[in-house]
This record gives C-alpha cells, structure tokens and sequence, in this order.
C-alpha cells in the first residue's frame, strides 16, 4: 500500500513540473520593454520647446505613467509593461499659444520607437464648456430626450460680445461620410463636415462677462421635473426652435438662429447625437455658409441625398470630438476633427447614455486677471474633459475637484 502511495506522488509530482514550467514561461512574457517617443513639429517656436516637457501614457486600466523629455524632444523608458496605451504631451508657450499631441490606443508588447507629431494653437477666449446629449430616463423608466444642451465659457480677461458667434454640429452618421484620410486626399486638411450650422441672432449684443456663460438647449423648461437626472434650463440664454413642435420650447427664451440644417433631415434642433459621435465647433466670420460648398458622402459622386457644409478649417476657435464608445472600446478611427483642433477626444462611459451623464471642462488651478475661474485648455479633449452625473448647467469643480 505504501508502495502504491509513493508512486501515485511520484507520478503527480512529475505531472506538476511542465505546468511549473509553464507558468514560469507566462511571467517571462509580460517582461518590460522599452518604449521611446519622440516629439516632433514643423514649428520652429515649438522645437524650440520641445525639451523638458512631460509625456503621459495611460493604459486601458487607468494606470499613469509620465516622462520627461531630453533637450531633443525624446521620452524614454527601459521597461514598460506591455498593455495598450493613450499618450499626450501638452504645455503653454507664453498666455498666447498651447501645444498639444497624442497618439490614442498603442498596443505596446515588444521594443517601440513612437513619433508624436505636437501641434500649437492660439489660446481661444471663448471655449466649448459642457455638452450634454446622454439624456436620460424619466420618472416612468422610459426614454427622456428633451434635456440636451451645451454651454459656452468666456475663457478671457476681457467681457466678450458672442452676438454673431457660429455653431456648429459635425457630420455623425454612425458610418462615417468622410475619415479624416478621405479630407485629406480631397481637401488637403483644410475643412469640416457639418451637418447643423447655427447663429447667435445679432439684433443686439449679447455680452458675457470673463467667468461668464453661454447656455443653449432644445427645450428651455425645467426638465427635472420629468427626470431626476435633468436639471432646470429655464434661464437658457437661447433655444433652439422645434419647428415640428416635437419639444416643447419656451417662447421667453430668444431663437437661436437656423443657418443650415441638412435637407435630409426635419430636424431644426441642435441634432446632438445621444451617444456620441457628436462633435461641436465654434467659429466667427464675415462669411455666408450657405455659399461654402457641400458635399455627399465620400467619394461624392452622389447626385441626390444627405449633404454637408465644407467648412474651413482656419476659422475654428474651439472644438470638441466627442466619440461614440462601443462594447470594444471607444473607435478612435473615427475621429471627425483633425489634431491641431483637438488633439484627442472624449466619450461618455456608457454605450448608449440615458444615465445623465454630462461632458464638461475641468477647472485650471490658475486664475483669470481679474481672480474669475479658467478651464483647462490644452487642446486636447482626453486632458481637458471630465463626465459627471451631477455638475448642474453653469457650474464647474472648484481647483482640483473631480
């Protein structure tokens, strides 16, 4: 019997060794490796930055790791565990321009050499501040999609007239009309597709202190009456008018103006997809943007169907790509705004809203001249953008709150 015993432990022992060996095997994979990113610009007053400056990858799990970079612009690191990755480098050149890149989901397993191109922009006085477009359920459980909104902040040290001031709504159709590859192949990077073009009306100044807020919705009321994740927008600043009367609006709230709604479409609202992709641009010119060219979806050869507006590029002052996250992850191919206006993007958490959740800008730990709160802008959405359930329309984090 004890014989029997003593070999039944021989065999299991012999049996164990491989699977020893094997796990052994398995930790030797998920070694370090190193990583080096290299900065780059075709600005000579960014070169001339580009040492000293941190780079910051963040993986999947939300793990952060920052670099610091050589005098050439380079960031090392000997032993990175491989994982995807998010990596962003932003900083300031005076109070006048910021720098900004990122490279989104870089799957990292063996030795890599990255190069991150930076792109520089004027710093904007008036920045997008919130989009709300998740929506929600009302007190019954059933969809509420009336609660949209987004809202505009006087980044300056100056009051700022907005009468006049452009909004625009990118092209969001779930298969997208034109990659950024496609612009670039028939526009050489120089315009944006936009679906929903409207005005701040002009029949009298509308000024807005520094510190101050622009707030336009679809629906002027107090939604929380109908949903405990709404908030009241009854003091909206301007609505946009449902011309199919769908959306009650409030009739003491001033009309946005209506400059370009696609054809395809009834919709006379701010067409904010819930979900996402939903992109905003802000812009001013002396321009008519009816008489901008449109285009059908890529390679626009259509003759009948959706069009949209060619916008210049040159004439952004701020942007924000907002993406649509599905069960894999967030598609960053999709991206409809090229890096020198948003160098990176921000989703919603889940897939398809309805929970309340808002975008907005974190609060900068500086101060305007006059001690009036500033947002964080760096050109970069993934830097510059938080969700919350419970920031209320004109309301930002005090200094570093979440």
């Amino acid at each position: 019997m004890d014989l029997v015993k003593r070999q039944v432990k021989g065999v299991f022992l012999l049996t164990l060794l491989p699977l020893f060996v094997a796990c052994v095997d398995t930790d030797d994979a998920t070694k370090g490796v190193s990583l080096t990113v290299q900065l780059t610009s075709t600005d000579d007053v960014v070169v001339a930055s580009l040492g000293g400056q941190t780079v910051t990858l963040r993986s999947r799990e939300g793990r952060t790791i920052e670099l610091t970079t050589d005098a050439l612009g380079r960031a090392t690191l000997s032993e990175l565990t491989p994982d995807v990755y998010n990596i962003s480098a932003n900083w300031s050149i005076g109070k006048e321009i910021t720098v900004a890149g990122s490279l989104a989901e870089q799957l990292i397993k063996e030795p890599t050499v990255l190069t991150m191109e930076m792109h520089s922009h004027l710093v904007s006085k008036l920045l997008i501040g919130k989009v709300y477009m998740a929506n929600s359920k009302d007190k019954n459980g059933v969809n509420y999609l009336n609660g949209s909104y987004m809202e505009l902040f006087n980044q300056g040290d100056d009051t700022v007239d907005v009468a006049g001031l452009y909004i625009g709504l990118l092209e969001s159709n779930s298969e997208q009309a034109y990659t950024l590859e496609n612009l670039h192949e028939q526009h050489a990077d120089s315009v944006v597709l936009l679906k929903q073009i409207f005005r701040i009306p002009t029949t009298a100044p509308h000024l807005v202190e520094p510190g101050g807020t622009v707030l336009l919705c679809n629906s002027a009321i107090d939604h929380s009456e109908f949903s405990d994740m709404e908030h009241s927008l009854l003091d909206a600043d301007y609505e946009a008018k449902d011309v199919q009367k769908m959306v009650t609006n409030n009739p003491d709230v001033p009309a946005l103006e209506t400059t370009y709604l696609q054809s395809t479409s009834n919709m006379s609202n701010m067409n904010l997809t819930r979900g996402g992709p939903t992109g905003v641009v802000i812009f001013q010119t002396d321009e008519d943007p009816l008489l901008w060219p449109r285009t059908y979806k890529y390679p626009n050869t259509a003759t009948t169907g959706a069009q949209w507006v060619l916008m210049p590029k040159r004439l952004i002052m701020d942007g924000v790509d907002i993406l649509h996250r599905k069960n894999s992850g967030v598609d960053t191919s999709t991206k409809r705004l090229y890096d020198d206006i948003d160098a990176g993007y921000i989703a919603l958490n889940t897939i398809n809203g309805l929970d309340g959740e808002v975008i907005y800008r974190k609060t900068s730990d500086r101060k305007g001249a006059n001690g009036h709160l500033l947002l964080v802008d760096t050109n970069n959405s993934g830097n510059d953008f938080q969700t919350s359930k419970t920031i209320k329309p004109r309301e930002y984090d005090v200094p570093g709150g979440n």
